[in-house]
């Protein structure tokens, strides 16, 4: 089937890219984006992750809940600031509220710019809470329940 053939399946109107263009493709996907999960993991790993974790939003979200031992540095200050609180050799893994917000992604391209290796987290802060992770708010240390809607709650992963 070409792409400009019609089907009446909406999933198959446009053809599934070549195998190839289909590794490439998602290989660079993961050279991009990092998730909650294994950052999660490597944060409780102890010891250096090899990376530091950035939440690019106000204070007034830092506030309201962030990830334990992140770097508070709003999008808006990254170009004044992040000389000071980053070291352009450790990458950094940006974080902003949740799937539906695109701040990650640009502090990720702030970072970028500027000369760092960085990776998206993605689903960000909300996906972070609805996995069931700890985090700290400004009366201090907070965790919920996995929510079985985005994370497993019998298993320590998902297996993938």
């Amino acid at each position: 089937m070409t792409t400009t053939q019609l089907t009446p399946n909406p999933v198959l109107r446009v053809a599934p890219a070549p195998p190839a263009a289909a590794a490439a493709y998602f290989r660079a996907s993961l050279v991009f984006h990092a998730d909650v999960s294994d950052v999660a993991a490597s944060l409780a790993a102890g010891g250096d992750p090899g990376f530091v974790v950035l939440d690019s939003r106000s204070t007034e979200s830092w506030d309201q809940g962030h990830i334990p031992g992140a770097i508070h540095l709003p999008t808006a200050l990254i170009a004044e600031q992040a000389g000071h609180l980053l070291d352009t050799s450790v990458p950094v893994v940006t974080y902003c509220w949740g799937p539906g917000c695109n701040g990650a992604t640009r502090a990720a391209l702030a970072l970028a710019e500027l000369g760092y290796q960085v990776k998206e987290m993605l689903g960000g802060f909300e996906y972070w809470v609805r996995e069931g992770f700890a985090f700290e708010t400004w009366e201090g240390g907070s965790k919920r329940d996995a929510d079985p809607l985005a994370a497993p709650v019998l298993a320590d992963n998902c297996g993938c």
